[in-house]
């Protein structure tokens, strides 16, 4: 087995971090404030982390911290490692990070889908952009962490990420306008619910009203900014970022911030 260094241990990656350790791999881990590596190997650097190791796994919060913390450890990149990013920084961030490898050091693009209960489990969906080499050798630690999708070459995985949340999360938005818009024309609410689940909507509003995940208002608007779009995407960003309370919060609050 292959040594990783795990880069990032926010809310996704200390679980995923510890997936990792439990199928045997040595591993090594860093995070910006340290001591939460929580019994794992910690190193005092991102060098010192991806010294000596195969794979190079980050998972940290949007395309400003990957490339601050890529500049730390990717001169210390030995010829042959693979950095596999499994942050969500869109396609055009992954292909500029690329770019800046050394020669020899391979890239896999690999946001997730899932949440921190899924992401102790092993239940996460991997989305896998890379060259065919570098997927098949990231594939087995990619295995441990979730189901893998592999989208295509390089930044595949970055771009399918954006479009498939920001469809989730501007449906997310506009359940949340439905149901205030329901409550206004004074409509039973469990004949609303009951009607909504039977129709398209039924996924988006199953996310809107969990009590189970943990996907901040403000990495659900961050990631809507990396995907851009025409109006609708923007208005869906508007609406979270309206409130500065919610900003910690699941994105299921924002039903009902809308609905007060």
């Amino acid at each position: 087995m292959e040594k990783i260094a795990f880069l990032g241990l926010g809310r996704m990656g200390l679980p995923m971090a510890r997936r990792l350790a439990a199928t045997g791999h040595a591993l090594t881990v860093w995070n910006r404030s340290p001591g939460r590596a929580e019994g794992l190997v910690e190193a005092a650097t991102p060098g010192e982390a991806v010294r000596g190791a195969g794979i190079v796994v980050t998972m940290l919060s949007d395309p400003e911290a990957v490339a601050e913390v890529a500049g730390r450890f990717t001169g210390e990149l030995a010829p042959g490692a693979l950095w596999v990013d499994m942050s969500s920084i869109g396609p055009g961030a992954a292909a500029g990070l690329r770019a800046q490898l050394p020669d020899g050091v391979g890239m896999v693009d690999a946001p997730v889908l899932g949440s921190v209960g899924p992401a102790a489990t092993g239940g996460l969906t991997v989305l896998a952009g890379g060259e065919e080499a570098d997927l098949d050798r990231a594939q087995p630690v990619l295995e441990a962490l979730g189901r893998v999708v592999r989208c295509g070459g390089p930044g595949a995985g970055a771009a399918l990420k954006v479009v498939v949340i920001g469809g989730i999360v501007a449906s997310v938005t506009v359940v949340a306008e439905v149901l205030e818009v329901a409550e206004e024309l004074g409509l039973d609410q469990e004949l609303v619910l009951e009607t909504l689940s039977a129709g398209p909507l039924a996924g988006a509003l199953a996310r809107a009203r969990t009590a189970n995940s943990d996907f901040p208002v403000r990495l659900a608007a961050k990631d809507l900014g990396l995907a851009g779009g025409g109006p609708v995407l923007r208005a869906a960003r508007e609406v979270l970022l309206a409130d500065p309370a919610l900003a910690e919060r699941d994105l299921a609050s924002v039903v009902t911030a809308l609905r007060r």
